[in-house]
């Protein structure tokens, strides 16, 4: 009994059949003026033309929402579309949504509001009231027993009230909804968002990763040397290392504030020489050579080959210490070349391993190009070709 007495304890119950109330509020005051059948026919057909209007489907999908679903205009869902018709089919739901919206809107309050004028004659009767046309089925005079039908008319007028209420919901959520060409934009605008999403996570490691290997070697050369001026080298080394961290992450923090700002001031390959100089001041022998116009590389292209060459320098740092390094970074023939290589050491990630080289492929796989890393001709490679097209 509890459990079908809920629904009653629900305001989006009461909000359904006020959303149906309010869809035959203008057809209502005209028959209070001039009580004719037609009247009927003249609204349904007045409707037609105004749902092919585009800002009609915005006007019903926010109600619809706010009074049939229980959500708020400004929450995430998504089941009702609040955008204007973009296509015919659109406009052509939107119609066929408020033509059912006043049938339906026009059958729910007459049976309610008959259900309720008929319980109040039924209660009535005993007390020698005469009865209105609804229950002249009834035998003459004023028996007790006709107050024993109200809990069946309660019960009806219970479902009267509930089950419109569902059924236009339902009717809202099909004719309402997003069309598919809707749907695909949702869902192409949400992969996008998870790409993103993965593309921060991977800078983040990127970027936090280098800094904070880098000030782990350059903590430990220090403390091994015990010369003063190296100590005072390697802290510099650290703190701007540790500064250019704390820019990386202030703007991606500022990104994921603010998620609909354009991404901007991403380094590039243009801005390789401040990840060379962090290497060398670990104390890495860095050789590099740049040949190419960098400064004509697309910038997703160069944005990533900047987090690569910063993921393959962190990746010496760490598993390799202070050894020699060969950079080579090309631009030729359509393609961006990147090579970085360093003499191999007992610790070595092994070409499957390590979330940085898993993170160095996806970024070439996703800009059309290949990674390989491992062992190569008695060194540790991490060779990368991406497409400039």
């Amino acid at each position: 009994m509890v459990r079908l007495l809920r629904p009653f304890g629900r305001a989006v119950t009461y909000t359904r059949w006020l959303h149906l109330s309010i869809g035959i509020v203008w057809p209502s005051l005209w028959l209070f003026i001039r009580e004719e059948w037609w009247i009927w026919l003249v609204a349904a057909a007045a409707l037609a033309p105004a749902g092919l209007v585009p800002a009609m489907r915005t006007a019903e999908g926010l109600q619809a929402r706010l009074l049939l679903t229980d959500h708020r205009p400004d929450r995430g869902n998504t089941d009702i579309v609040v955008a204007p018709s973009a296509s015919w089919g659109d406009r052509g739901r939107v119609v066929v949504w408020l033509e059912a919206r006043l049938l339906l809107g026009c059958v729910t309050a007459t049976l309610t509001a008959q259900l309720l004028y008929t319980m109040v004659d039924l209660l009535s009767t005993p007390f020698g009231r005469d009865v209105e046309e609804a229950v002249r089925f009834l035998p003459d005079g004023h028996p007790w027993w006709h107050v024993l039908l109200v809990p069946l008319l309660l019960v009806t007028l219970a479902v009267t009230v509930l089950a419109p209420g569902h059924l236009i919901t339902a009717l809202a959520l099909r004719l309402l909804g997003p069309s598919p060409a809707e749907r695909l934009a949702a869902l192409e605008e949400h992969t996008e968002q998870l790409l993103e999403r993965t593309r921060i996570a991977r800078e983040l490691h990127d970027s936090i990763g280098h800094a904070l290997t880098v000030a782990v070697v350059q903590a430990g050369a220090a403390r091994a040397a015990g010369d003063p001026a190296f100590t005072d080298r390697a802290l510099s080394a650290i703190e701007e290392t540790g500064r250019a961290a704390l820019e990386d992450l202030e703007r991606v923090l500022g990104i994921l504030r603010e998620s609909e700002r354009p991404v901007s001031s991403r380094p590039t390959l243009t801005d390789a020489d401040r990840l060379l100089e962090s290497a060398r001041a670990s104390g890495a022998k860095v050789d590099a050579d740049m040949t190419g116009p960098l400064d004509t590389v697309p910038g997703p292209v160069s944005r990533e080959g900047y987090r690569i060459l910063q993921e393959s320098l962190t990746n010496v740092l760490r598993h390799a210490g202070s050894v020699p390094a060969r950079v080579r970074i090309a631009v030729a023939d359509g393609t961006l070349t990147l090579d970085i290589r360093n003499a191999l050491t007992a610790d070595i990630p092994g070409p499957g391993r390590g979330s940085g080289l898993r993170g160095i492929r996806e970024r070439a796989a996703l800009l059309g190009g290949n990674a390989r890393t491992g062992p190569a001709e008695g060194d540790w490679q991490v060779h990368v070709e991406l497409p400039l097209s």
